[in-house]
């Protein structure tokens, strides 16, 4: 199992690296151009940069995946191309999109943009706290250790 990364705006990395490192899982990291960084990472991770530009981590992250990775990202669209591929997708909120719940995200989603091109104002997502980070390592390992003994 690989671990795929929607990394431009994901607020754990630091803790996906971590814990994938203790059950020695490859990461790759995709990102634009734009977020560019010469920091050296473990040798388990990978950086996969795209241009900038709408959806082009997206449509990296669906080339690279295969049948059963594990995919980590915000985006509903991404997370349905991913689940396509059957792969695992989670959310950096601690959650696992499924066939369950994915057509729900998506319609909510284009509601959301309906309403904000009608002028009305939509709430943004709340600010990512240590406590959402804490409680993200606990499902992602949790998550992986499941993964890997089934």
């Amino acid at each position: 199992m690989n671990i795929l990364v929607d990394a431009d705006a994901c607020p754990v990395q630091t803790e996906i690296i971590n814990i994938a490192s203790k059950y020695e899982l490859p990461v790759t990291l995709v990102k634009s151009y734009a977020h560019y960084s010469t920091e050296t990472l473990p040798e388990h991770v990978s950086v996969v940069y795209v241009d900038k530009g709408a959806e082009m981590a997206d449509f990296k992250i669906v080339q690279l995946a295969k049948e059963a990775d594990l995919v980590i990202t915000q985006d509903y669209g991404l997370a349905s191309m991913a689940l396509g591929k059957k792969c695992y997708v989670m959310h950096h909120a601690g959650f696992m999109y499924t066939s369950g719940n994915i057509d729900n995200l998506l319609s909510r989603r284009h509601a959301n943009q309906v309403a904000r091109r009608g002028g009305y104002k939509t709430k943004g997502p709340k600010a990512f706290t240590d406590e959402d980070r804490t409680a993200f390592g606990n499902f992602f390992e949790k998550t992986i250790s499941q993964l890997i003994a089934d």
